[in-house]
């Protein structure tokens, strides 16, 4: 039985106290992170959206207007095979602006924003990767190639 959901006859298993956010959870509240997040989100459906329509439309048109697909451009080279190497540039050109957009205007926000972070941390504090102290060695060796 979950000790956070009981019967409506008996009292709460469990009762959460209130405790001062960290500052990782602190960091969701700042209008900074607020702006981050909501632009990487609409860059992102925008970006999806387009790529995806452009894709859509590829299949749309090679089923159901095919005599438009099949018009020749050079030789055997058809309008339905332009457009579906087309596809692929698509993709790359979708992923460059992506890190493009992600090394100009993300990426100085987000280190700005962990600067932020790691100041307000009192200077004997650790993060938590930090506080589990060292990491097991392993027997596992790796060869060079």
């Amino acid at each position: 039985m979950s000790n956070y959901f009981t019967r409506p006859d008996e009292s709460p298993a469990y009762s959460p106290t209130y405790t001062e956010p960290t500052p990782g959870q602190a960091i969701h509240g700042r209008p900074e992170f607020q702006s981050l997040r909501n632009d990487y989100r609409r860059f992102a459906a925008v970006s999806t959206a387009l790529a995806v329509g452009g894709f859509l439309l590829y299949v749309l048109l090679s089923s159901f207007a095919p005599g438009f697909m099949n018009q020749p451009l050079v030789g055997h080279l058809t309008l339905g095979l332009a457009l579906g190497v087309g596809q692929f540039v698509v993709m790359g050109v979708t992923a460059w602006l992506y890190v493009r957009r992600m090394r100009t205007h993300f990426d100085p926000v987000a280190r700005g924003l962990r600067s932020q972070l790691e100041q307000q941390r009192l200077p004997g504090q650790r993060r938590p990767a930090e506080q589990a102290g060292p990491r097991p060695q392993s027997k596992r060796e790796f060869r060079t190639w």
